[in-house]
């Protein structure tokens, strides 16, 4: 029996899982297609891109896949009798249950040693991509009809273009590289745009054209008639420009990212969220201390009577208040000001030292949002299965109907449920720990729940039960009406 079971399962699950990480990856590629179209982007480089975006959807494609694989794997044992048959046979629910709970167990820890040794890796390698990609030009494409900004500085129009010859015919070149007021426009009848060898640069190539550009020696001068502006024209047979144009993929040093939450392990955020406690600790401490010696002298409280020297051997006591009321006006506004000055600077100080804790505490929830989604990663493959298998033992229907519609329907649960809490823990509205388990507090009591009405054979998503209540509660309320009535 044991091995009958897993034997459906593990084909329904391996099935779902490549399904759910399709579906999950174009979506992925989808949110990041404008950093790969246009590019020229190599098919070695594509192929890169897509096997770190597959490890990156694996967190979400796992639950849901485990989800769906149990809800069919059950649903096609109640459909087809064989539960009544092992129910029957003395077999509980729970122990045919038993042989799949363990091979998920086994399934929940690979996915936490994956999200704690292969995703950190693979998070890093796909995001140096992605910002490589994202700095790579544009792969060299003019179009006809419509100006084309694609070289950095210039903005070309092609009137015709023969797709055969690669020659381009009535062309307007605006060359705004010096800037605008030192624009250069050129116009020419044919010409070519070519990368060269090293592909670094561009070769444009015009023929029976002319140009004209501003002086940019005599624009001192030409600032004095605003009406008479110099610029030089010029007229050429043909004519060749050379401008940079870095089309090979530029990658980025994997270093960049090596202080991001999303690129470490379990002791490397451990390690990063004790050492910046620390340094948040200490820099509230000597922040503090600064505040106070340099607004109370040192002390906790300003003395209301203070003690100035006036000599060696010789001391005279003031009265502040009474100093201050015996000042002329024009002094009093002085010191009013010198007061008022100091009082903004500590505002400031004090909003500075507000902003520098604050960036330590962002820092610091990353971090440990980060540490519990390793871990409710692997509790969420539990748990959805205790969610499935006996929805799929008491709905008693297999295949890709209505169980991929519950499947669905509790996933968006789980993941509008999960997005909430880690934007609280984000936003420090609540711990990071409540928010990031918040999600599976509210999945475990109704996995607990469907597991026990499906252990006791409920009825729970028949119809003619439902009616049945229905019918009952109606008769309930038309005989309190009665006697209601009746009093």
């Amino acid at each position: 029996m044991d091995v009958y079971l897993l034997k459906n399962f593990l084909g329904l699950f391996f099935a779902t899982f490549f399904i759910c990480i399709f579906i999950l990856l174009m979506q992925f590629v989808w949110f990041h297609v404008k950093d790969l179209v246009g590019k020229g982007v190599e098919l070695s480089v594509l192929a890169e891109f897509f096997v770190y975006a597959v490890a990156s959807v694996i967190p979400l494609a796992l639950p849901l896949a485990i989800l769906l694989s149990s809800l069919i794997s059950f649903g096609n044992l109640g459909e087809n009798f064989e539960l009544t048959a092992f129910k029957a046979a003395g077999v509980s629910l729970f122990r045919i249950m038993l042989p799949l709970a363990c091979s998920i167990v086994i399934i929940a820890t690979g996915a936490f040693f994956f999200s704690n040794n292969v995703l950190p890796k693979s998070q890093t390698k796909l995001w140096t991509l992605i910002f490589s990609l994202r700095q790579k030009s544009p792969e060299l494409d003019i179009p006809v009809g419509e100006f084309y900004d694609g070289i950095q500085g210039c903005n070309i129009y092609v009137k015709h273009k023969n797709t055969r010859t690669g020659l381009l015919s009535d062309m307007i070149i605006y060359d705004l590289s010096e800037g605008f007021q030192n624009a250069t426009v050129l116009l020419a009848d044919s010409g070519r745009i070519e990368i060269t060898g090293d592909k670094k640069h561009l070769k444009l190539t015009f023929y029976n054209g002319e140009t004209f550009e501003n002086i940019k020696q005599q624009q001192q001068r030409a600032t004095r008639s605003v009406q008479n502006i110099p610029y030089r024209r010029e007229t050429f047979a043909k004519k060749v420009i050379i401008k940079d144009f870095d089309s090979e993929l530029s990658r980025y040093d994997e270093s960049i990212l090596q202080d991001q939450h999303v690129t470490k392990n379990v002791s490397e955020l451990i390690y990063s969220i004790d050492s910046v406690q620390r340094l948040a600790q200490d820099q509230s401490r000597r922040q503090s201390e600064r505040l106070v010696r340099s607004n109370f002298f040192g002390r906790e409280q300003q003395p209301e009577r203070q003690v100035i020297p006036v000599s060696v051997d010789q001391e005279r006591e003031y009265d502040i208040d009474k100093v201050y009321a015996e000042m002329d006006p024009s002094v009093k506004k002085q010191v009013a000001d010198i007061l008022r000055e100091r009082v903004r600077a500590q505002r400031d100080q004090v909003d500075y030292n507000v902003l520098l804790l604050d960036s330590y505490k962002k820092y610091i929830s990353k971090h440990e949002i980060e540490l519990h989604r390793k871990f409710t990663l692997a509790f969420a493959c539990i748990i959805f299965f205790f969610i499935g298998a006996p929805l799929g033992a008491i709905i008693r229907k297999g295949g890709l109907g209505f169980p991929v519609v519950i499947s669905v329907v509790m996933f968006l649960i789980y993941y509008i449920i999960d997005n909430a809490g880690f934007k609280m823990a984000r936003e420090g509205i609540c711990a990071c720990w409540f928010g990031m388990w918040l999600s599976s507090m509210v999945l475990l009591p109704i996995g607990t729940f469907l597991t026990y009405k499906a252990s006791m054979d409920s009825g729970l998503f028949n119809p003619e039960v439902w009616s049945k209540v229905y019918e009952k509660t109606k008769k309930d309320i038309q005989r309190l009406w009665i006697k209601f009535k009746k009093q």
